[in-house]
């Protein structure tokens, strides 16, 4: 990985990454689940990974209003051709330091059952699958929890074990 800088995340960088976010994921549109008010609202535990002043990575997290001592991370995006040279775990690691410093002591996303990718990702993290007697191909879902027919993954991780990530 070349040298890659760390940041929180600025409201400036919402057009930028609002402009290739659909790109990085195949065309899908997903620039509807990035409002700006995440830009503005979640800066201390959001992040970007900026290599040569170019955005190549970008998380998107919070601390639960409901649970305080649970953080959420909404969104992780990493330029397509920059994938697999670790900058997710290092965008994870800093948000899950930000957490931590919140009082977080544990941390959820979740993601659709047909994204390996990112089921696979997360695993690795760390983190555990919430159970369910609804499986998809052995992972368990729960079923409709976006609605109908959007069935996700739901993941959490004890923020206690912060060395095996960074």
């Amino acid at each position: 990985m070349t040298e890659v800088v760390i940041r929180h995340l600025e409201q400036d960088d919402y057009q930028p990454i609002i402009s290739v976010v659909d790109a990085w994921w195949g065309g899908r549109p997903m620039a509807a689940m990035l409002p700006k008010l995440f830009f503005v609202h979640f800066r201390s535990t959001s992040f970007t990974a900026v290599d040569d002043g170019q955005i190549v990575g970008f998380l998107i997290g919070f601390v639960s209003q409901t649970f305080p001592d649970q953080a959420y991370i909404h969104f992780l995006g990493v330029h397509p051709a920059r994938r697999g040279e670790g900058l997710g775990r290092l965008l994870y690691g800093h948000f899950f330091a930000a957490a931590a410093s919140h009082g977080c002591r544990t941390a959820q996303c979740v993601t659709a059952p047909v994204n390996r990718d990112s089921i696979a990702f997360h695993r690795r993290l760390g983190f555990s699958l919430l159970d369910s007697d609804d499986k998809v191909d052995g992972v368990p879902i729960a079923v409709g929890y976006d609605g109908e027919g959007q069935d996700r993954v739901i993941f959490t991780k004890d923020l206690d074990t912060l060395d095996t990530v960074r």
